[in-house]
């Protein structure tokens, strides 16, 4: 039986239908038979099964299960967990250990949780079809021959392919819910700094977040209450209350909706998302839901601030990968500067060193007020004019990407197509809002998803809601 709920599962555990070794050697098997999807850089196999075994004979002696025991899940190769690889996709980190575990994880350990393997994801999660990895691009189960998404497109693909129950993601502008409407699942990332980022390997660290794929709401809520809260690790981490978001009350009362007219009709969109938007539209309001239209001023600067602040950010963060301290290190370097060139040229894929060239010259002196400050700037107008209809409003709804899944390869060429793939889900991380990600179907059968955005710190209200749809 295949297992789509933490519910499920435990209530099997606890009528002794199944045990945690059958489930964990079902999601190996299922692993096995879609290697050809290439989700996984590495199948923690071994170590799953003895976690299995352990939490079996625990149960069978009585004593207190978390309230993870029995869920299996994936992570994606940008979170550390202590004694095991981890690469963000790329050569540069190929023989990597990670020494430490990532906080949100750590937490996800303690109650009991399996992880079953690290997933394949875009180099240094730069990327919006899980393509740039050095492990080769990961495969739409829907559609062998379509992008799954990125960069979390391994982690959708885990959950897609019933390889396990949930996977930890990662979210710069959009990594969870992208990937998670191309394969029909939901993706949801939190206020920014409600998950602690310690632990995961940094791209844009005023962006980053951690984010869950899973087959259904409740799951998610159970795993963010879980894991998150502050950190002494993380100062973006504030101290501010976690609620036990999967027990709150499931939210069935009218709420304001608001969403924007003219992008829902917009001739970018893809006619089958298209149609698919005007149909949940329909479906909201003959649930008594109020749908607003409301005007957003800044889309045209949406994608450029974004990839201006992000590739900054980059163009810091990844200095640390010299060649000199960790990772990859050229073997035909001959002095200092040899060994920095030689080991980021043969470390590093195209689409990250594209990105740091396009950070170091933002962040260059005679540019930086140019580039960098305005974008900052235009990041702030972006907040507040969210943060007004917010005020007024209870969500914003919209559609998580322009286009269905497209055919492996075919933005191979043309970085502007793939980073305009973002425009619509870059809004929630360049304000630092709550998403979510729900599955839909459209015409001729490929996943889509909408998305919707709430006010700061509201991730309850929103899983409430969406858990009641």
């Amino acid at each position: 039986m295949v297992h789509t709920s933490i519910q499920s599962v435990q209530a099997a555990l606890a009528d002794g239908s199944t045990t945690t070794v059958a489930i964990v050697r079902n999601y190996l098997d299922a692993i096995a038979e879609q290697a050809h999807l290439n989700i996984y850089v590495e199948v923690y196999a071994e170590e799953a099964i003895r976690e299995a075994i352990r939490q079996d004979e625990a149960r069978t002696q009585g004593a207190k299960m978390g309230k993870l025991a029995g869920v299996v899940l994936s992570i994606k190769d940008v979170i550390c967990y202590a004694g095991h690889g981890v690469s963000a996709g790329s050569r540069i980190l190929e023989e990597f250990v990670s020494p430490y575990t990532a906080t949100a994880l750590q937490r996800l350990l303690d109650e009991g949780v399996i992880v079953i393997g690290r997933t394949n994801c875009d180099e240094f999660a730069m990327g919006s079809g899980n393509e740039n990895s050095f492990y080769g691009p990961t495969r739409n189960a829907a559609d062998v021959t379509r992008v799954p998404g990125g960069s979390s497109g391994g982690a959708a693909v885990s959950v897609q392919a019933a390889t396990c129950l949930i996977a930890m993601g990662s979210s710069t502008g959009g990594s969870v819910r992208q990937p998670a409407s191309f394969c029909g699942i939901y993706g949801f990332k939190p206020t920014y700094g409600r998950i602690s980022r310690h632990g995961v390997i940094a791209y844009g660290s005023s962006f980053d977040q951690i984010g869950y794929l899973a087959n259904n709401a409740d799951d998610i809520a159970l795993a963010l209450e879980i894991s998150a809260g502050a950190d002494a690790y993380d100062a973006t981490a504030p101290n501010k209350i976690v609620a036990t978001y999967s027990k709150q009350a499931v939210e069935t009362g009218p709420q304001s909706i608001a969403y924007f007219a003219d992008l829902m009709e917009s001739e970018s969109l893809a006619p089958e998302i298209r149609n698919a938007m005007q149909a949940t539209l329909e479906r909201f309001r003959a649930a008594g839901h109020r749908l607003v239209p409301v005007t957003f001023s800044f889309f045209d600067y949406v994608v450029p601030a974004y990839y201006v602040l992000t590739t900054a950010e980059a163009s810091s963060n990844l200095s640390r990968f010299d060649g000199m301290r960790y990772g990859h290190r050229s073997s035909e370097a001959t002095d200092l500067v040899e060994t920095y060139t030689k080991s980021r040229t043969e470390g590093f894929g195209t689409e990250v060193q594209r990105r740091i060239l396009l950070g170091t010259f933002v962040l260059s002196s005679g540019y930086y007020d140019a580039y960098y400050g305005k974008a900052q700037k235009v990041r702030r107008l972006i907040r507040d004019q969210l943060q007004g209809i917010l005020d007024a409003h209870d969500f914003i709804l919209m559609p998580v990407s322009p286009s269905l899944p497209w055919p492996i390869g075919e933005q191979t060429d043309d970085p502007v197509a793939n980073y305009l793939a973002d425009i619509y889900t870059v809004l929630a991380n360049l304000a630092g809002l709550p998403a979510i990600a729900v599955p839909l179907k459209a015409e001729g059968g490929l996943p889509v998803g909408y998305q919707l955005m709430a006010d700061h710190w509201e991730e309850g209200k929103l899983l409430s809601f969406v858990r009641g749809l």
